[in-house]
């Protein structure tokens, strides 16, 4: 795939999520203005950082000065469900080649959602300049985002209460392009029913890690099933063939 209709295609797929980084970074970026720090610390934070929600946890960071074990050990549990997201996308990264690495590192929450919604001619390798770009341009929106919100909140004050909201619309809108497109609704539906499941359980607060922990290994026994199911089958083609 030549590397204009690439960057045409992930700009096309990625535009809900430059609406929903751009106002989403602003937020971060007020926040860390009125913590007092300049629009460098949020472009530099942004570039390397890279984690949305770990990034307003930052903010509180910086001001109380947690210690170092304390800080680790959060940015673990905050960002534990990227270790689910990677397995499904290891294979596909690897064969990229010196693009792995800052595939894995750019793997955010939508921008997985925006690699799953692809269709399932796309998983060809010639999609992966694709991909690549999708990862990149998603990076973009998030550190002009957040730049741009640290050069606002020095420059104009705005009152930007609810902003919040626009990642929680980008979810929605992402989540039902995946179930118009999806051939089955298995996992929308296993992951709605067992994450309401842990809601009730664990709390509001401590749902998500185990939620996932435990949609993974749905989602995992279902598909080993299918595939026996498939060579089961195969197999009894090619007997018949016989």
């Amino acid at each position: 795939m030549e590397t204009a209709v690439a960057l045409k295609l992930a700009f096309k797929k990625t535009f809900p999520v430059l609406c929903g980084y751009l106002f989403m970074g602003m937020a971060f970026g007020i926040l860390l203005n009125e913590a007092g720090y300049g629009f460098l610390w949020a472009f530099f934070i942004s570039l390397f950082a890279y984690s949305g929600s770990m990034q307003f946890v930052l903010v509180e960071f910086l001001i109380s000065f947690p210690s170092l074990v304390t800080a680790a050990l959060t940015t673990l549990l905050v960002n534990a469900r990227h270790i689910f997201y990677g397995l499904n996308f290891t294979g596909i990264f690897r064969r990229m080649g010196k693009a792995y690495p800052y595939m894995i590192f750019s793997l955010t929450d939508e921008t997985y959602s925006v690699n799953c919604a692809m269709l399932a001619a796309e998983k060809d390798e010639k999609y992966d300049k694709c991909r690549f770009f999708v990862n990149l341009l998603d990076h973009c929106y998030w550190v002009t985002g957040c730049t741009a919100g640290c050069l606002i909140g020095e420059l104009l004050p705005f009152d930007f209460t609810g902003v919040e909201f626009a990642m929680t619309a980008l979810f929605v809108t992402i989540v039902v392009e995946q179930w118009l497109n999806g051939k089955t609704h298995f996992p929308a539906v296993t992951a709605v029913a067992v994450s309401l499941i842990c809601l009730a359980l664990f709390g509001a607060d401590a749902f998500l890690l185990p939620a996932l922990i435990l949609i993974s290994a749905a989602l995992t026994a279902v598909s080993g099933v299918e595939k026996r199911k498939e060579k089961k089958s195969g197999s009894k083609e090619d007997t018949c063939g016989e």
